[in-house]
């Protein structure tokens, strides 16, 4: 695996911060060469992406973090999905038949009422989720605000987004420890220089030594994350059951088969008569055709 597709923790011995760095190259690329998305969008989905990378880290569990910002404008949803098995996921909806501008800002393209959605999804329990308003214009400031309110942490969050690399860069005030606001400012401001381009470009010892060389942190050994996708015929063999054998048996009567399309690779599962009646172990198809007729 690629340097540039990595997950670099830190923490500083003088002061009660913590810190991560991510940067991921051919993951990016696979994940935008699936759909064509407008620019706009794939900035802000690089973006989450990088950010799903470092908020991960503290998956304490076995399963799954599902980042989301959820919008009425063009941009309906961003989805990051990232796993404690350091695999990540990606994908936006958007209105298809709008033109999105290059140089559309967040907040324009989700318009009024937007949200942010932070899912756990453990392997064996129940899932937690929190759901708060969007504040802010950037998934930076989005995210920023949200530590804020539910976890009452300082952070700061720096992210960037190309065509061929996204980068991210997290400091967190450790909890339960006092830290003197003059340290934290210094160690922000220190922050605040670092560049998009040197985020997309410089791995995290380039960057943490540019930022941080007057008071370097102790840095730990990266962690590799890669792209997988959990999507499955069986997955959707068990939606279509859900939605019943006389919605799914008249689209296959009318159509000859039904086709679902993953949202996060563009892989396709097609299922026709025979698929569907051995699925409902019942010959759905014909059932449905004689209740028309």
């Amino acid at each position: 695996m690629s340097q540039f597709n990595q997950r670099t923790r830190f923490i500083f011995d003088d002061f009660p911060v913590r810190g991560l760095h991510v940067q991921l190259q051919e993951v990016w690329q696979h994940i935008v060469s699936r759909k064509h998305y407008p620019i706009a969008i794939r900035r802000a989905l690089g973006e989450l992406l990088a950010a799903g990378g470092l908020l991960s880290s503290n998956l304490k569990l076995d399963g799954t973090l599902i980042v989301q910002v959820q919008g009425q404008g063009v941009l309906k949803m961003l989805v990051v999905e990232a796993t404690s098995a350091d695999t990540v996921r990606a994908t936006a909806r958007w209105d298809e038949s709008v033109h999105v501008a290059d140089d559309a800002d967040l907040s324009t393209l989700l318009g009024d009422n937007s949200v942010f959605v932070l899912t756990v999804q453990p392997k064996d329990g129940e899932p937690w989720q929190g759901v708060v308003p969007l504040e802010g214009g950037s998934i930076a400031s989005m995210l920023m605000h949200y530590m804020a309110r539910s976890e009452q942490l300082q952070t700061h969050i720096a992210l960037a987004a190309d065509d061929s690399s996204v980068g991210g860069l997290l400091l967190q005030k450790l909890p339960e420890q006092e830290l003197n606001p003059a340290a934290w400012e210094h160690i922000t401001t220190l922050a605040e220089t670092l560049t998009a381009n040197e985020l997309l470009h410089l791995d995290a010892q380039n960057v943490l030594y540019r930022l941080f060389h007057e008071t370097p942190p102790r840095v730990f050994d990266a962690e590799n994350l890669e792209f997988a996708c959990t999507c499955s015929r069986g997955k959707v063999s068990d939606m279509l059951l859900m939605l019943g054998g006389e919605e799914v048996g008249a689209a296959v009567a009318e159509e000859g088969s039904i086709t679902v399309d993953c949202d996060f690779c563009n892989e396709q599962y097609t299922f026709d008569e025979t698929d569907v009646n051995a699925l409902f172990g019942m010959d759905i198809v014909a059932a449905v055709k004689n209740k028309i007729n």
